[in-house]
This record gives C-alpha cells, structure tokens and sequence, in this order.
C-alpha cells in the first residue's frame, strides 16, 4: 500500500527518494542533505534553493524519525511533529508549499490550509484515528506558542531575521524527543548570533554542523557557476560585502568587534532567577547622548556569574531606573549587593551622587572600584574564556539581556533595531585605531566589568598574579 512505500528499503535509499519526488540535488545540496548532524545551519545565496532543499530534507527526516518514534506517526499515537518557525508567518510559505506538494508526489492523503497565519499540514488516512505526520507553522512575534509541545524536529526559515531567543526557544522545545533542527537563511549582515553559529559550527563538532549554498551551485539558473556572465557581472558591479554575504553565502569578518571571545552557543544559556540566591546588581549609568542606561542582573553560582536579567533603557533619570529594578518579581526574594559605575557612584557635576540616590529609594549601599579601560576589557574577556578542563565559561547570558548581548555582536540593539557591538574604532581597511576601544554601545558590557572587578578583583594586572576576592 501506499502508505508503506515510503517506509520500504527502496524509498530510503536517497537516490531513489530523490527520483520518486523527481528531484536532482547539486553538489552543495546533496552534502547536506546527507548529513547526520543534529543541529545544521545553512547560510545560503540568493536564489540558491534553500526552501527547496528544506522540504526535501523535511521527507527524509521523516521517513526517519517513524523508525525512530514506532508509537508515534503509526495512525494510534500521537503524529510525528514539525515546526515552521519565521519571523512572521508570511516567511513560512514556500517550505509549506512545497512539503505539501513532496508529500502529495508520494501519494499521502495531505490536508493543508490554505493560510499560513498559523498554517497547519496533516497526513491521515481515512481508517486511521490519527495523523501519521503534523506540520505547524510559528511566528517569531509569538514565541509562547512554542511552549507546549515537543516538536520532533523544526525549520527556522531565515533565522537571521529572528532573535536570539528564537533559536534557544526551538532548542530547548526539540530536547525531550532529541529532535533535529535545520536553519537555512541568508546573511543580511555580520553581525549577530546567526554568523557567528555559522562561523562555530563550521568544524562539524557536538553534532552541529554548518554549511554554505552559494547562490553559482544552482545549475538550473547560473550554468556556468561562478564564471557564469551573470555571476560574473554581479561581482563587478557590487561590494564585496554584498556578493560574500548575499551570493557566495559568507559572511563578512566584522571589523574592530572588541569581544572575539563571545559565542552565542556558549554564553547563552537558560538561566534563571533562583529564589534564596543573592542577587548581584551591576549598574552603569550611561551618562551622554549615545549611551543607556544599563543594570545587569546576575546570580554568582560556584564562581561562575549568571546573568539572567536586564534594565536596558534610555532617557530615564536614576529613580525611575531604580523603580523598575524595585518592581521585578526577583527583588524581595533574596540579599542583593549593588555595585555601581565608580567613575559616578559618588558625585556627577550639580547632581546627587548616584551611590546616594541609590541608598535614599532603595537602601542599597552602591560599591564600585575604579581600573583602566583595557584591564576591565581583559578581565571580562577572562570570564569568556572557557575552563580548560570542563569547558564552562565564568559568565552566562539569559537570552533576555537584549541589550548587552547587541553589545556583544549577537544581535541588534533592543532600543532602536541597529547593529551596534563594541568596537574598536578603525580606519577603512579595517586596521584598529587608538589604543582603547571607542567608547560607544558598551554601557552592559561597563555595568559588568564594574561588577566582577569589584566581586572577583583584578586578576592579572602586569604580569602578577591577583589574589581572587569574594564578598
């Protein structure tokens, strides 16, 4: 019967999957189609048939996954289970179209609506009391309605176009099943988590792996590949950021970002508050017209800092700030130690002190020790760095903490939807100028420089070892 071929020695040989959907995978395709790796990104050309592979690919995952799963997508059981996730829903379209119609091709009952605002596809068979398959679409705007299933694997189309939460949203949702997830989206800049999880994942370890589909491996519209006269053309008459990154599928080295050392697969993490545990408040008050005002909000936890909250805010004088901070669910729940810019803590021009406002609304007694600008910069790289042995680094991020994270290279700035990281300040070849960073877009990042030198101490100031200090 129908229902059974797609499950037969025969259908899951590629090759033959491939001829039955009358598909013929180029070189760049057919690699990852075949991969085995759980996690796989896809940074891909124009017009270089990321959507199409992505359905393709959707097929074979589950002829797979009803090995996998034998309760599950037999017509009894719950369905096998799949997210389309876009950054709205209209991003969702041409990956639903064209599973419905790989699906068809292979002869299942398919029931789709004919929206996407949310789309759902089913298979199901008349005698059958269940859908063998689900297929959902999700939009980004909404992350919580990804909160209440497990899906068995999930589509980001155009990842690039979502935040980081997206991603750590469809990552902790695909754990209970050990799900799979494809991430195939075009590069509309360098900076941000998408790039840089493409640059990580290049090696192919912790079942990750990522790949690049240039736009000149798609024969069907470019038959001379990169000596193509369009290619060709196209190169001469664009940037060179623009044919990297929106043709040949790269992206473009950001110049002068200050933290190299930062990885989004690494530092961010589903932290959360824990009741009883102090509560650290990292404060910069971001003084100046291209400054905010930051409060990193952390837990220290067997020395490694845990930052699971944030104020990230503009044109809001001190009390107002400390208002917000006062109303978190978090603020009556623990001790909490304040630690504040030094450079203000105590006076600022014709203004109160901030130390003294601080301990008038709150009753907190603000610390702060005042270091030059690149020995902070070296101490906070030092939390970065992972512990040789078990691979932890000294510092997580909530995903939340929008603002430092957009300082930090991984994603836009939450007040304005630019792509503002700390930088150095350079010359047009991208050499470094000066000999600290500029200083812009780097108030979070301040606030918890402030906060471990004064938790943790200096560390290594001219070579000598520091004495770590605790409070």
């Amino acid at each position: 019967m129908i229902r059974e071929a797609v499950v037969t020695p025969e259908a899951k040989s590629l090759d033959a999957l491939w001829g039955i959907l009358r598909f013929a995978p180029y070189e760049e395709q057919r690699v990852i189609l075949e991969s085995d790796k759980r996690f796989i990104l896809v940074a891909g050309g124009e017009q270089a048939g990321k959507s199409l592979m992505s359905s393709k690919f959707c097929i074979r995952k589950w002829i797979e996954d009803q090995e996998r799963w034998p309760q599950e997508g037999d017509g009894k059981g719950p369905p096998i289970l799949y997210w389309l996730i876009g950054a709205a829903y209209g991003e969702t379209i041409k990956e639903f179209m064209y599973i419905q119609e790989d699906l068809r091709i292979l002869g299942m009952p398919v029931n789709a609506t004919k929206r996407v605002d949310p789309g759902l596809i089913e298979v199901r068979f008349r005698d059958e009391a269940r859908p063998r398959l689900r297929i959902e679409t999700k939009s980004a705007t909404d992350i919580r309605r990804m909160s209440k299933d497990a899906p068995h694997g999930v589509i980001m189309c155009e990842p690039g176009q979502m935040d980081l939460v997206v991603f750590e949203r469809a990552q902790g949702r695909l754990t209970p099943k050990n799900g799979w997830l494809l991430m195939p989206g075009t590069f509309e800049n360098s900076i941000g988590w998408f790039p840089q999880l493409w640059q990580v994942w290049q090696s192919g370890a912790d079942d990750r792996q990522s790949f690049s589909m240039p736009s000149p491996s798609n024969k069907a519209l470019y038959p001379g590949g990169w000596d193509d006269p369009k290619i060709v053309a196209l190169k001469r008459n664009s940037s060179d950021e623009f044919f990297m990154e929106r043709i040949a599928g790269k992206p473009v080295p950001p110049k002068g970002l200050v933290f190299h050392e930062f990885r989004a697969d690494l530092h961010v993490r589903d932290v959360q508050c824990l009741p009883g545990e102090t509560v650290y408040i990292f404060e910069d008050p971001g003084y100046g017209g291209e400054h905010n005002h930051a409060v990193e909000i952390a837990h220290i936890v067997n020395g490694q800092v845990r930052v699971f909250d944030e104020i990230y805010e503009n044109n809001l004088i001190t009390e107002e700030i400390i208002q917000i901070v006062m109303h978190k669910p978090w603020w009556g729940t623990a001790a909490k130690v304040l630690v504040s810019d030094p450079n203000y803590k105590t006076q600022h021009h014709s203004m109160p002190a901030v130390a003294e406002i601080w301990l008038k609304e709150s009753g907190l007694v603000a610390r702060g020790t005042k270091m030059r600008i690149n020995e902070g910069t070296e101490r906070l790289k030092g939390f970065l760095k992972p512990d040789p042995i078990f691979r932890e680094p000294k510092i997580v991020f909530s995903p939340r903490c929008k603002g430092v994270l957009s300082e930090l290279g991984a994603g836009v700035n939450p007040l304005d939807g630019q792509a503002k990281p700390y930088r150095w300040k350079t010359d047009r070849e991208g050499n470094t100028i000066g000999e600290v960073p500029d200083d812009r877009y780097n108030d979070g990042i301040k606030a918890l420089i402030y906060g471990i030198w004064e938790m943790f101490g200096p560390g290594y100031v001219g070579g000598n070892t520091i004495k770590v200090k605790y409070w």
